[in-house]
C-alpha cells in the first residue's frame, strides 16, 4: 500500500537536520495527511521519509520576550484553534485553520505542512500573508527567519534549502496587537474541500474607532502563490470608517490579483468572489474591532 525505500525517525532538530544532508532526497513527513495519502497513490513511489513526528519542541503556541506569537511547526490545526494565545490576538488564524479538512485531518494536520506545501489554496497561508508571518528554519547554518511572502517561491515550491527543515511560524507584535481580521473561505463543500478561493481580511482602528489606521488584506487562489492586495490597503489607510470605503477597498484588490481558470471556476468567478469576500470580511473586521459602517 505504501511504497517507501526507507524510513527515518528524527530524535531531534539536530538530528533531523542531519538527516536531511544525510539524505537529500527524502521526504519530512509529520502529520502524512498531504504525503501519505500522495503515497498511496503511487505518486512517490520508492521515496524515503524523514518523520519529525516525535519532535515535540515544535509544538504548541507561546509568546516571545518582544511579544512575537511563536507557533510551533507541528501545531496541529485543532490546537491553533483551542489555544488561549491565537484566541486573544489571531483568533482569524485559528477560524481559517478551522475550515480544513474534517475533524481527523485537523487533529493530525500542521501548520508546517500546510505552508511547506506551497500550495496557494492553503487555508493558513492568506491569514499569515496578512499578518506579515515570518517562517523560522533550522539548518546546518543555525537559525533562519524569512517572510512568509520571500518564503513562497512558485506554485508547489518554498524556499527550503539543503538540510533545513521549518521549526515555527512567527507573528510579530507591531502585527497582531489592537489588530481584528475575518477570514472567509469560498468552497464547493466548505471545510471538506479545497478552496475555491480564501480571503483574508484584518485592520486596525484608530482609538475613537472612525478611521481605519492599517488594514490588510490577502488571498489564496487568486494567483500562483498567496499573496496580498497592497493597493486595496493603501487606499484604506487614513480613510474614515464608511460602507463607501469597503466598497472602494474590494474594488481595488482587483488591481493585484491574477486568479486562473480551472475546473473549480472560471477566472472572472473568481474576481467577482474575490471582491465581494474583501468587502464581506472588511465589514466584519471593522466590527470586531468596534467599528461602525
Amino acid at each position: 500500500m505504501y511504497d517507501m525505500k526507507a524510513l527515518y525517525q528524527a530524535k531531534d532538530v539536530d538530528d533531523a537536520v542531519a538527516l536531511r544532508l544525510a539524505h537529500p532526497e527524502a521526504q519530512i513527513i509529520a502529520g502524512g495527511s498531504d504525503v501519505l495519502v500522495q503515497m498511496r497513490e503511487g505518486k512517490r513511489a520508492g521515496v524515503e521519509l524523514i518523520s519529525i513526528q516525535g519532535l515535540n519542541e515544535l509544538r504548541g503556541v507561546s509568546l516571545e520576550e518582544d511579544g512575537t506569537l511563536r507557533i510551533g511547526s507541528l501545531t496541529s490545526f485543532s490546537h491553533i484553534t483551542r489555544d488561549p494565545l491565537i484566541q486573544k490576538y489571531i483568533h482569524v488564524l485559528g477560524e481559517a485553520v478551522d475550515q480544513v479538512g474534517g475533524p481527523q485531518i485537523r487533529n493530525i494536520g500542521t501548520i508546517g505542512g500546510n505552508t511547506c506545501n506551497g500550495v496557494t489554496s492553503a487555508d493558513s497561508a492568506s491569514t499569515l500573508h496578512a499578518y506579515d508571518a515570518i517562517v523560522e528554519l533550522t539548518g546546518p547554518g543555525g537559525v533562519r527567519r524569512q517572510p512568509i511572502h520571500e518564503f513562497y517561491i512558485k506554485a508547489g515550491k518554498v524556499d527550503i534549502r539543503a538540510g533545513e527543515i521549518q521549526t515555527a511560524i512567527l507573528i510579530p507584535k507591531e502585527s497582531y496587537e489592537n489588530t481584528f481580521g475575518h477570514y472567509i473561505k469560498y468552497a464547493m463543500r466548505n471545510a471538506m474541500d479545497i478552496a475555491t478561493l480564501g480571503t483574508s481580511v484584518n485592520v486596525r482602528l484608530s482609538a475613537d474607532k472612525k478611521t481605519v489606521e492599517r488594514a490588510r488584506v490577502a488571498f489564496g487562489v487568486a494567483g500562483p502563490v498567496p499573496l496580498r492586495a497592497e493597493t486595496a490597503e493603501r487606499l484604506a489607510a487614513g480613510k474614515p470608517v464608511s460602507m463607501e470605503l469597503a466598497e472602494a477597498f474590494a474594488r481595488a484588490v482587483k488591481e493585484d490579483i491574477n486568479p486562473r481558470d480551472s475546473w473549480r471556476a472560471a477566472k472572472d468567478f473568481r474576481m467577482h468572489i474575490a471582491v465581494e469576500s474583501a468587502k464581506r470580511a472588511f465589514i466584519e473586521s471593522v466590527r470586531l474591532a468596534g467599528g461602525e459602517l
